[in-house]
């Protein structure tokens, strides 16, 4: 009984956006052993990306109301669904995928059994094309000129001003390297919190509260230090994760595809004018994706390759290097918010547009 509760979760969570399979299955088991316990593993399986109170769910499930209370309370402090706290009612509470939602919730929870066995389903966890991708790069802010047509959600300053409550918490994927012994040496405290996903990783612990001015002091270390911005792929962001081509799971994911700009959300490509170049090879280390090169005395620019990340704009003396803005046919649609998105994504699962891959 026990074991047929985590295979029913496994595919439950399958269900979600960016899937649950395993080459392994085996591996799965043993993560979803480790992250819930049986009984939180059987009421898991009554939850939706939908927002509900505890009542609902525990009607649905057929269980006493404050059972059923204290254990969604408990499960949202180990992260492995997410809840809200409105200030006039009661929490509701929602599951969450496994990437950008499960995963990054075990920031604070890494001991050496969860590392090794997140290591051994991230590397047999099977890839699902989507109809529309979770998480879109951000231009870095200086890169974007006054002459690009730029909308409020797709500048990362915007973004930030329309907003009011801000977290700072670590990249749990620099975390998870340096605690297996690898890593590299960009700063850990940098993925951003807004709103009700600041909220509750403060609430549990995994964040900490930060005012509008550290929000970019924090961006500007990022940009110094090469990283790459991506948020939830909404017109509303929840988070903003700044990246690193050696850790970052979705980078590295990018790096390996031949053609990484065809299948980023991005909506924004680097252009190169060679003859303002000024041959001082910056951008060929910050580029996380290879997409430039040095032939002889020049740069070449690959736009297979390039996501619109701008990092190779904001350090060029000579203005080689810009941004202009894909047309419409090149980059897809932004949800209005994050539950618009995974509504999107399972939709195109269970018309079976989507696919593991």
């Amino acid at each position: 009984m026990t074991e047929d509760c985590y295979q029913k979760l496994a595919e439950h969570l399958d269900r979600l956006p960016g899937g649950f399979v395993s080459t392994d299955p085996g591996d799965a088991l043993r993560l979803l052993k480790r992250l819930f316990t049986p009984e939180e593993a059987a009421l898991a399986l009554y939850l939706t990306i939908e927002r509900e109170e505890a009542r609902s769910i525990a009607e649905r499930a057929g269980l006493p109301l404050a059972e059923t209370e204290q254990s969604l309370a408990e499960m949202a402090r180990k992260g492995v669904i997410f809840s809200v706290h409105p200030k006039d009612g009661p929490p509701l509470y929602h599951a969450v995928p496994f990437i950008f939602g499960i995963y990054d919730f075990q920031v604070n929870r890494l001991t050496a059994e969860l590392l090794q066995e997140l290591d051994d389903f991230i590397h047999t966890r099977k890839l699902r094309r989507e109809s529309i991708q979770q998480i879109r790069t951000i231009p870095v802010g200086k890169s974007i000129k006054p002459h690009l047509e730029v909308l409020p959600y797709e500048q990362v300053d915007k973004l930030i001003y329309a907003e009011n409550y801000f977290a700072v918490a670590p990249c749990i994927c620099r975390r998870r390297k340096r605690l297996m012994g690898g890593g590299c040496d960009a700063p850990e405290e940098s993925c951003l919190m807004f709103g009700e996903w600041a909220e509750f990783y403060v609430r549990d612990g995994r964040a900490r509260p930060i005012d509008r001015s550290e929000v970019s002091e924090i961006l500007a270390r990022a940009d110094a230090a090469n990283l790459v911005l991506q948020s939830n792929n909404s017109q509303k962001s929840v988070f903003l994760c700044s990246c690193c081509g050696c850790c970052c799971g979705v980078l590295k994911t990018l790096q390996k595809h031949p053609t990484p700009s065809k299948i980023v959300a991005s909506a924004f490509i680097a252009t190169l004018t060679p003859e303002a170049c000024q041959r001082c090879w910056t951008c060929l280390d910050r580029c996380q994706m290879q997409a430039r090169s040095k032939e002889e005395d020049h740069i070449v620019l690959n736009l297979d390759r390039c996501i619109g990340c701008g990092l190779c704009v904001t350090t060029c003396p000579g203005g080689a290097s810009t941004l202009r803005r894909r047309t419409d046919t090149e980059h897809s649609r932004i949800p209005i918010n994050m539950d618009a998105t995974w509504r999107e994504i399972m939709q195109g699962q269970a018309s079976g547009k989507d696919a593991v891959k």
